[in-house]
């Protein structure tokens, strides 16, 4: 059997949902609608944290590299698959494929490290209140955000090496709408147990281990919650830990769903779906989640549109 890659010089086509062409309409205009929106949720969050003095917080310096993150990840699917899906052909470059992969991996990777770091914020203004500031203090937030963007990169760099290494024997259909790794490993011509428990080792780092540490810090969270007697406050820690909550449950639960199970125990229509779930509706589910159930955000939206109220001077 001819084992050489022969397609690494030449376009992959991404079938995407080429199988339910009575779907494509629906869903092209579905996930544009969606990309707007995210275009502007995330980069309202980002500009409003940078621009009011008064949420230049560990908290929101986080949030802005979420939202920084969603939109990279968003830009690096959305654009190539609102072509294939609007235009003659369905194609896409080899390098464009690559860069796609690599991305999407990276930014990934460091979205569920974030997520376990917004996780330790909260439980040290939650449960530490007195010592916040101390304890997370800039220095200390740039490298834990350092930290995340680096084990991202090192875990994609491993994972793409290793995948497009695999020898394809002149496929050429990749069987989603992006360049996704389930999709590329699928696509070979030859099975890698290597692979397979590499991406397991590293789903159990960059997913369980990150849920896990989220699921106690919230645990110990829950505990001092009901310690609290001022309902203002219990209000707000509420609201913020509940909108960090859902996006944890939104975006862990999908993605666990997806690179935690045998790559051939998830039929391909459904890993589709999932997979549109966690790239294009999650991104643009955060920052409703967020400005819709936190109070800060929506008045510091209001004062930089100078629409909030002050109170007359006497």
């Amino acid at each position: 059997m001819d084992t050489n890659n022969g397609s690494s010089t030449t376009d992959f086509i991404l079938l995407g949902f080429s199988d339910r062409p009575q779907l494509e309409p629906i869903i092209s205009g579905v996930v544009f609608i969606f990309y707007i929106v995210t275009l502007v949720g995330n980069t309202t969050i980002i500009l409003v944290s940078y621009l009011d003095t008064q949420l230049h917080t560990p908290m929101y310096f986080f949030l802005s590299n979420l939202s920084f993150l969603d939109l990279c990840y968003t830009t690096s699917i959305i654009p190539q698959m609102l072509v294939n899906l609007w235009g003659p052909t369905r194609s896409i470059t080899y390098g464009g494929c690559v860069l796609q992969f690599f991305f999407a991996l990276d930014l990934g990777a460091t979205e569920c490290l974030l997520l376990a770091v917004m996780a330790y914020d909260r439980y040290a203004a939650v449960c530490q209140p007195l010592h916040y500031t101390v304890i997370m203090h800039p220095q200390l937030c740039q490298k834990m955000v350092l930290t995340t963007w680096l084990g991202g990169l090192g875990s994609a760099l491993i994972l793409c090496s290793l995948t497009l290494k695999l020898p394809r024997c002149g496929h050429r259909e990749v069987d989603n709408f992006f360049c996704e790794m389930p999709a590329l490993i699928k696509m070979s011509c030859f099975y890698s147990k290597v692979i397979e428990v590499i991406l397991f080792a590293l789903g159990v780092i960059f997913l369980l281990v990150p849920l896990s540490l989220i699921l106690i810090s919230y645990a110990v969270i829950t505990q001092a919650i009901v310690r609290i007697k001022s309902a203002a406050r219990w209000s707000k820690v509420l609201n913020t830990c509940g909108s960090h909550l859902t996006v944890v449950t939104l975006f862990y639960g999908t993605a666990i769903y997806m690179y935690m199970k045998p790559q051939n125990s998830t039929s391909q229509d459904e890993g589709k779906f999932f997979t549109l779930f966690y790239t294009i509706i999650t991104p643009t589910l955060n920052p409703v989640i967020y400005t819709l159930r936190n109070k800060d955000v929506k008045r510091a939206v209001k004062r930089i549109l100078c629409v909030e109220k002050w109170p007359a001077k006497s």
